[in-house]
């Protein structure tokens, strides 16, 4: 199984970016599909979840209205659009796939993982 994340980069406070993940090797609509970040030394961080079918998405409280999470099960990849950004969003973003789906706020729910993708946001 791999992840592939891409679309990480720098860019200015109150800019946007578009993460995607695509996957390979797994039965792609059968996962839930996740974002997480991670800043060195600290936790990672659920961002953005969506269900197999995209009906549920589900987001962190510190991103809801600004990040939009959106997948293609034909294509086998997840997006992640990032709008209004600030300075605390940098971080690297991984996306991950979950086959239950019951807690996608849950980090040790997740199957797989990707390596991830650098976002830096200056102020």
């Amino acid at each position: 199984v791999q992840l592939q994340a891409s679309g990480g980069g720098l860019v200015q406070a109150g800019g946007s970016l578009r993460l995607s993940c695509a996957a390979s090797g797994l039965r792609f609509k059968l996962y839930s599909m996740g974002w997480f970040r991670q800043i060195p030394g600290k936790e990672r961080e659920f961002v953005a979840a969506i269900s197999r079918d995209s009906y549920s998405t589900t987001y962190a409280d510190s991103v809801k209205g600004r990040f939009t999470i959106a997948r293609d099960n034909a294509k086998n990849t997840v997006n992640l659009q990032m709008n209004s950004l600030k300075p605390e969003d940098t971080a690297v973003y991984l996306c991950a796939a979950d086959r239950l789906g019951y807690r996608p706020e849950n980090l040790d729910e997740y199957d797989y993982w990707g390596q991830g993708t650098l976002v830096t946001v200056s102020s």
